[in-house]
């Protein structure tokens, strides 16, 4: 195993709205906007201190692309690498418990101008622009005047150019985005996936990507939550035990071991942690310090659920 192949980010998600799908550990914690740009602010500079130096965001995440500039704003540190996504918008407003689609997708060419001129401010740290959540719905991965646009960002500003993708049928909007050329070069050259213990269905193809020299980003390694012991999901039982089991193995939370299964089985780029505060960014964090053995991912390997069940059961969490 190479331990040090895959480095933990902090995404801010959770960081940059009240409400986001996620199994929050506190719900009671105070959800004014001041108090979160607080919470940000100092989430950031731990996590800095205590080594990492890739930070994701993106247009739709409340003011969490705000915040992240912000505080770069402020630091100015020279060995951050910072990115971000368009292609949502935010419509709750922080309204608590908003009725209606917090996200509204639309990945126009307009739209795209419109949040460029925003996610540029984070230059020169941004090093990488990403499409969020494409899909072959959406018509971006055939959008002419985007692709161009996108193209043209990456020559001027020497940042690569990326996409996230969510949903069952992530293996195969990855597979035609890194065939999407401009120009006669291949556009994409970051890959944002959802990759963990319970759904690896596009491991080959992120492995291939790899490969090639690809970055490969992985999101939501706990599940929004669901890899970490909860009484809504008594069919995870057995994994919740495995997982309890390793983990006082090598005196670290479930959580770390979760993280880790992700870095030993895929070897991506970059892990990004989704902590909201101290004590959980610590506790991922001890995913570096610890190695899982052969046995150890094979018996976890064992958990993963197809992606036509993993996909429907995340659709029913709530904003909270």
């Amino acid at each position: 195993m190479k331990s040090h192949v895959t480095r933990i980010g902090l995404g801010l998600a959770a960081l940059g709205r009240p409400e986001y799908i996620n199994i929050r550990e506190h719900a009671d914690v105070d959800k004014a906007e001041k108090s979160y740009r607080l919470r940000a602010m100092d989430l950031l500079e731990f996590g800095y201190l205590r080594g990492i130096r890739d930070f994701d965001t993106a247009a739709s995440y409340g003011k969490g692309e705000q915040f992240l500039k912000e505080w770069y704003q402020d630091t100015r540190y020279p060995d951050v690498r910072l990115s971000s996504k368009w292609g949502y918008t935010y419509k709750a407003n922080w309204e608590i418990g908003y009725n209606g689609p917090h996200e509204v997708k639309e990945h126009s060419l307009s739209k795209l101008q419109e949040q460029w001129s925003g996610a540029k401010e984070l230059l020169p740290g941004l090093k990488i622009y990403q499409i969020h959540s494409a899909t072959f719905e959406s018509g971006v991965l055939e959008n002419k005047e985007v692709l161009d646009e996108l193209l043209r960002i990456k020559k001027t500003f020497g940042i690569q150019i990326g996409l996230s993708v969510s949903g069952a049928n992530q293996k195969e909007v990855i597979s035609a985005a890194s065939k999407v050329a401009v120009g006669g070069e291949e556009l994409f050259e970051s890959f944002q996936v959802t990759y963990n213990i319970l759904d690896e269905s596009t491991h080959e193809v992120l492995r291939k990507l790899l490969e090639k020299g690809k970055v490969v980003i992985i999101k939501e390694a706990l599940a929004n939550g669901r890899l970490l012991r909860n009484s809504n999901y008594p069919q995870y039982e057995s994994l919740y035990k495995q997982l309890d089991e390793i983990a006082s193995d090598h005196g670290v939370g479930p959580d770390a071991i979760a993280l880790r299964y992700v870095m030993d089985r895929l070897q991506a780029n970059l892990v990004l942690s989704g902590a909201s505060t101290r004590k959980q960014l610590d506790s991922n964090l001890k995913a570096l310090s610890i190695e899982l053995s052969e046995e150890e991912i094979t018996s976890l390997k064992g958990f993963h659920i197809q992606p036509e069940i993993y996909w429907p059961e995340r659709k029913q969490l709530s904003w909270n």
